[in-house]
């Protein structure tokens, strides 16, 4: 329980490396965390994401983005997990109700391919973070997609008897799918 809360986290932060001028499709746009309690794969996702995209297909390397999360919109599917990553132990959500990322560079990467990186931010920690990200149009769409791993102890995520990695693997990894409409 304690876990996809964390996993939640990071897939937020991991939504904030797809921002642009393009309108986000909110509903077809994802952010979604992986992660293992006591060796089992948990996926969880976040449910309230606001991003901006500034991104030409000609002009990739000119790309902004920036990604919002509402952290105590992470959904393990439980609501008393949900209620308990919330804590101070874990997203500290009362303090820091926002996870956040802002690209700093976007370079091409071949066809269909970029190299983001950008700031991370989560529970009032931030880290430089870089991540490969595909991009696609489907009929009008655009579509960002990617993974970023982080390490969820690097930004206090799973406090006290949660540091005890056995229990909540610290490894995460934040998987987005973004669409502008």
């Amino acid at each position: 329980m304690f876990a996809r809360n964390a996993v939640v986290l990071l897939s937020l932060c991991a939504s904030v490396a797809l921002a642009a001028n393009l309108k986000v499709d909110a509903a077809k746009s994802t952010v979604a965390a992986t992660f293992r309690q006591m060796g089992v794969p948990v996926d969880a996702k976040f449910n309230k994401v606001a991003a901006q995209i500034d991104y030409d297909a000609a002009k990739p390397e000119n790309a902004k983005a920036s990604v919002d999360i509402d952290v105590a919109s992470f959904d393990l599917g439980d609501p008393d997990y949900n209620s308990e990553v919330r804590k101070k132990e874990w997203f500290n959500a009362a303090q820091f109700p926002k996870a956040s990322f802002a690209s700093t560079k976007i370079r091409p990467a071949g066809a269909g391919k970029l190299e983001v990186s950008g700031k991370l931010t989560l529970k009032g920690k931030t880290a430089d973070v870089s991540f490969p990200m595909t991009v696609k149009k489907e009929g009008a769409a655009q579509i960002f997609e990617g993974s970023l791993p982080i390490r969820r102890l690097a930004f206090g995520i799973g406090e006290g008897e949660w540091k005890d990695t056995s229990i909540v693997a610290d490894e995460v990894v934040i998987k987005f799918r973004v669409l502008s409409q």
